[in-house]
């Protein structure tokens, strides 16, 4: 296990080399290196490029499957709710990080408030929820359109 974090921290230091942020990430599986990300927010603009979910992205498509049943993920910081949500929705077995949110407070580099905020009731977080049951007259209802084409039953 820890050889694999060693690994992640030190992509998150190559990462930090090419002026990107300080965080790497491995998908493994059976003991063999599958994918690994590094942090590309800053680079690519986009605030979903952290280091765990382009490795999960890898990782899919190595193994050509959207489950990553089997796999653990090794981070070189605490995993963001997004990318700990991104594993949980892939069937990831393990997640093992090396740096704390207590580790990156100090750097700006925690999410710990995201988490508090997340366990709060919806009318509570800090980002405006509602659920509005709009249906449309002229379509099915849709998720019961989408398990009748795979041929789930609902």
């Amino acid at each position: 296990m820890q050889h694999y974090l060693r690994q992640a921290i030190e992509l998150a230091f190559a990462n930090l080399e090419r002026g990107g942020r300080p965080f790497g990430a491995v998908v493994v599986r059976d003991g063999e290196v599958i994918a690994t990300g590094v942090n590309d927010v800053v680079e690519s603009h986009d605030p979903t490029a952290h280091a765990e979910l382009l490795a999960i992205r890898a990782a899919s498509q190595v193994l050509g499957s959207p489950s990553l049943a089997g796999c653990s993920v090794y981070a070189s910081g605490h995993p963001c709710p997004m990318c700990l949500a991104a594993m949980r929705l892939a069937g990831v077995e393990s997640v093992s990080f090396a740096y704390s949110n207590e580790d990156g407070e100090p750097f700006g580099l925690s999410t710990a408030a995201v988490y508090a905020d997340l366990a709060k009731p919806f009318a509570e977080q800090s980002m405006k929820i509602t659920h509005d049951p709009v249906r449309l007259d002229t379509r099915p209802a849709l998720y019961a359109e989408w398990a009748r084409r795979q041929g789930v039953k609902g």
